[in-house]
């Protein structure tokens, strides 16, 4: 089994778990409302990628009920969960890599935990098929764990069943591609968090808006 396939099963088998962990969890919170704000759109068609157990798009669906979103991650469980948790939302599996094939378009896309398990050059590929899918003035938003691209490595899952690779990006090659794919940089907010060696990570959150 590869280990994007591991990767894959782990959130998978531990929906319920980020469930318990990320559904109330609101260190982000602003940077959600920034989205919002951004939007500036009662009624915007939004995509989320990765969408885990639906903690975002409950988030957004909370402050705006018109919101039409649709929620996809490629693990079934956690769709089951997003489903669950957001009744109203269109929820499905779907291939982040993939969000070409939707024939729709969209005035938002929220990528809020997928980019650590991307490479750098599917991050760089994923932030030009969003401009490609939103409408002009349309606004994206991804979070990465801001280090040094060479730190990157796989890692054994907590309960040792299996293992996960993680990526860390850099800021000069996401910038980069946000400007390449003609995005202006609304905001660039960095939080710590702490890491599972006792330390904490530099979670980095871009928030932009598509050129017309």
């Amino acid at each position: 089994m590869d280990i994007r396939q591991q990767t894959i099963n782990g959130f998978d088998k531990h929906a319920q778990w980020y469930h318990d962990t990320f559904m109330q969890f609101d260190l982000y919170n602003d940077t959600y409302n920034l989205f919002c704000e951004t939007l500036n759109n009662p009624n915007a068609r939004i995509l989320e990628v990765g969408c885990g157990p639906g903690n975002i798009t409950h988030y957004l669906l909370n402050k705006f009920p018109n919101y039409k979103i649709d929620a996809t991650d490629l693990a079934p469980s956690m769709i089951q969960k997003a489903k669950e948790n957001n009744p109203t939302a269109n929820c499905f599996l779907l291939e982040c890599m993939v969000i070409n094939s939707l024939t729709d378009s969209y005035n938002g896309i929220v990528n809020g935990f997928c980019m650590p398990y991307l490479s750098k050059q599917e991050c760089l590929q994923f932030i030009a098929d969003s401009a490609v899918k939103l409408h002009s003035n349309g606004v994206l938003y991804f979070s990465v764990i801001e280090d040094n691209y060479s730190k990157s490595g796989i890692y054994p899952t907590s309960d040792g069943t299996g293992k996960y690779q993680l990526y860390y990006h850099e800021a000069d090659y996401l910038l980069g591609a946000l400007d390449k794919a003609d995005f202006q940089l609304i905001e660039l907010i960095r939080k710590p968090y702490p890491n599972k060696q006792g330390g904490k990570d530099t979670h980095a959150i871009y928030i932009a808006r598509k050129n017309k």
